[in-house]
């Protein structure tokens, strides 16, 4: 929490006590929580009778911009950045069976991706891989 007071904090933004709430709603998930997920825990969590979908939503998108969460679009669903300081793509692996989502950096994926794009004269604004399959626990209780 105190690395996302520094990112709002040098960013010029605030970390509220609801946008704090729903990053340590994701953080304390080890996977993607859907915003439809996140109302209900912040009901049960907090003083608040119900919080409206786009209340949600909002403190969702200021999370993103200040890139402390990321999207994992195929789920619709919401997981916290491990290096919000750095630069980087967003390649996350998700098990099919548990759900468990993990991000993970690769120097090599991101300049794969990089020349592709500018052999075809592509501008790259962002980067998101989702590849899918089953984690370590899940494929050994699989076999």
């Amino acid at each position: 929490m105190q690395q996302a007071e520094q990112i709002c904090q040098k960013a010029g933004v605030r970390l509220t006590a609801l946008r704090r709430q729903v990053l340590e709603l994701i953080w304390q998930s080890h996977s993607p929580l859907g915003a439809y997920a996140l109302m209900e825990m912040l009901e049960q969590t907090s003083e608040r009778k119900r919080v409206a979908p786009p209340t949600v939503y909002r403190a969702l998108d200021f999370l993103l911009e200040q890139q402390l969460i990321h999207k994992v679009h195929s789920l619709n669903a919401y997981i916290g950045c491990t290096h919000p300081t750095q630069n980087h793509s967003d390649t996350l692996f998700i098990c099919l069976h548990c759900g468990f989502t993990e991000e993970v950096s690769s120097r090599s994926i991101q300049q794969a991706i990089n020349l592709s794009a500018s052999q075809q004269r592509f501008s790259v604004k962002q980067k998101v891989l989702e590849i899918t399959g089953y984690c370590s626990k899940c494929k050994g209780a699989m076999e």
